[in-house]
């Protein structure tokens, strides 16, 4: 499975392992530690490294990030780097704030190590928990397509491998994993998933709902990207852009595909600055298109705003007309996207 993933990754010559001392990615550690021993996969040059984040979010997470670094050595991995992190209060969730500042210090790792890839030991369990965490929280397709095997460097070679698996991998190499207590936490979300809903699932269900969520994951993956690559097609096609603001025709929306025309909405507030708007704020902006003359403005995350100016509006307009917005050659009404403020950090 590792083996495939490189393979897919064009044989990158120098990996890094991403590590925190539980099952998972120890168990990856393992498996790669083999191709490190061997110095090649299919006859290609490889090197192997870790690294492992301490989010300094438990008492005594130093000992722990300094347990696992010895393991990694021990299996013959090097060089081991550890870094410490400070994860900020950011208002988007203590999981989502351990997630960007553990990301931040991979990356940083890898361009220090020089690797090209960076490998994550989720399994198809936590692809399954995903899955049902986008549909509880009503998340559109790319939240339940879950996890992407590859996504830059970073690459998931265990999606297809329980986590009964990962433990028989610790065990065969006489291996033992730390096993984080927040895992086990009803606080969170994600730990209720694990130790509660996905069990009773099965108990009621029968077995095989976590490889149907994500066989579920998979499916939407190329449904995503699909779609995905339409809407960027289509705002490259649409969008006048000029400073921090982007208008679009309007007249081309309402003429998209409902799946389309709110992907373009959302990435012409990404392309303002914005962050990823959520559906009721799309629905608000989209509802725009509905009204007469001009309209707005919706607020939209990362202090975005859009409004509608009608033909009228954009004809009449003089040199107080918002940049980017031309009144020369104007047909139709647009859906203006202007940044008011930087995003807060």
């Amino acid at each position: 499975m590792l083996q495939d993933a490189l393979a897919g990754a064009g044989y990158p010559e120098r990996v890094l392992v991403a590590c925190s001392g539980g099952p998972d990615s120890l168990a990856l550690a393992a498996v790669a530690a083999y191709f490190a021993r061997r110095g090649h996969v299919d006859g290609r040059s490889i090197s192997v490294g870790a690294v492992v984040v301490d989010h300094q979010l438990q008492p005594g997470s130093d000992a722990v990030a300094a347990t696992a670094a010895a393991a990694l050595r021990d299996l013959g991995l090097s060089p081991v780097d550890i870094r410490t992190v400070e994860v900020a209060a950011t208002g988007i969730g203590p999981e989502a704030a351990a997630r960007d500042a553990r990301h931040t210090a991979l990356e940083a790792a890898a361009e220090a190590a020089n690797a090209s890839v960076i490998l994550l030991g989720h399994t198809l369990d936590d692809q399954a928990e995903q899955v049902l965490l986008g549909l509880a929280r009503g998340s559109g397709t790319r939240s339940l397509a879950g996890m992407r095997p590859v996504r830059g460097r970073l690459l998931r070679p265990f999606l297809g491998l329980r986590r009964t698996d990962t433990l028989a991998i610790c065990a065969a190499e006489g291996l033992e994993p730390w096993h984080d207590p927040s895992n086990a936490d009803p606080a969170f979300a994600r730990s209720r998933t694990r130790v509660e809903v996905l069990p009773l699932l099965e108990e009621k269900l029968g077995p095989g709902v976590a490889e149907s969520l994500a066989r579920t994951a998979a499916i939407l993956q190329l449904d995503a990207d699909y779609l995905e690559g339409v809407a960027n097609d289509t705002f490259a096609r649409l969008q006048e852009q000029s400073g921090s603001t982007v208008s679009l025709p309007e007249e081309a929306l309402r003429a998209l595909a409902p799946a389309v025309r709110f992907r373009v909405i959302a990435r012409a507030a990404a392309a303002v600055g914005g962050q990823q708007p959520s559906y009721q704020r799309l629905l608000a902006a989209e509802a725009l298109l509905r009204r007469r003359g001009s309209a707005g403005p919706v607020e939209l995350p990362g202090g975005v705003s859009v409004y509608r100016l009608s033909l009228a509006q954009l004809l009449a307009d003089g040199p107080s007309t918002p940049p980017g917005v031309p009144r020369e050659g104007a047909r139709c009404g647009k859906l203006v996207f202007r940044l008011q403020k930087p995003p807060q950090i």
